[in-house]
């Protein structure tokens, strides 16, 4: 397996600390100490903290500092809500245009979510998951609409790695995956618009068990702070 990129270690780790708690909504973030926590040059920092900020998760303030971004429940809701439909649009489009060879790294993709579900590996689905949404999105020969998705997708994505803890989310994320891609190979343009808007109004209707897990992984900061 290639070796990971020092920046995107700082960064996947960064994002896994706001996901957990450790850094909380309106926190400032001190690069001289996440150098020292990450054991990395400022570069690294520096890139990670660019990238967060590029997908929404961290707002670098000039002369003021970096900050873990705010959002409220309804703010969020909101942001799922369009992602469906950007969702759904994608594996519409994708349905009825999307040759031989992106079917093929559509499978391999939904091959890879299966082999991490059945370990019971939520960070490497997520990847994986990734993968298989970015397949979509570059079928559906629309660039503006990928574009959109893309970075809607980097504003999300702790709160998507985040859904994914809720309990049996990972196998049902699984299932529907199974149903998108089917329908995309089959041109069922209309069962894969549909079924790919459910994937993600399913995370807004089981908002709740998000932000309990939310919740719950923030309270002992809560408690310790």
């Amino acid at each position: 397996m290639a070796r990971v990129p020092e920046s995107q270690r700082v960064r996947d780790a960064l994002e896994n600390a706001v996901v957990d708690g450790r850094y909380r909504p309106g926190e400032r973030l001190d690069p001289a100490e996440l150098e020292r926590e990450f054991g990395c040059s400022r570069t690294p920092v520096r890139e990670a903290l660019q990238d967060l900020q590029r997908s929404g998760l961290v707002q670098i303030r000039p002369k003021q500092g970096t900050y873990v971004t705010e959002l409220s429940v309804p703010e969020l809701a909101e942001r799922f809500e369009v992602m469906a439909e950007l969702e759904g649009m994608a594996a519409r489009l994708s349905a009825r245009r999307i040759e031989r060879r992106t079917l093929d790294e559509l499978e391999d993709a939904l091959r890879e979510c299966e082999t991490h579900a059945g370990a019971g590996d939520a960070d490497r689905y997520y990847y994986a998951n990734a993968r298989f949404h970015d397949t979509i999105y570059g079928a559906c020969g629309n660039a503006y609409l990928r574009q959109q998705a893309h970075t809607l997708q980097r504003a999300l994505q702790p709160y998507r790695r985040l859904q994914l803890r809720v309990p049996d989310r990972m196998r049902r994320s699984l299932a529907e995956h199974r149903v998108i891609a089917a329908a995309i190979t089959d041109g069922d343009e209309e069962v894969a618009e549909n079924t790919a808007r459910d994937h993600v109004l399913v995370q807004v209707k089981e908002f709740s068990h998000l932000v309990r897990a939310w919740n719950q992984v923030r309270e002992p900061v809560r408690q310790g702070g």
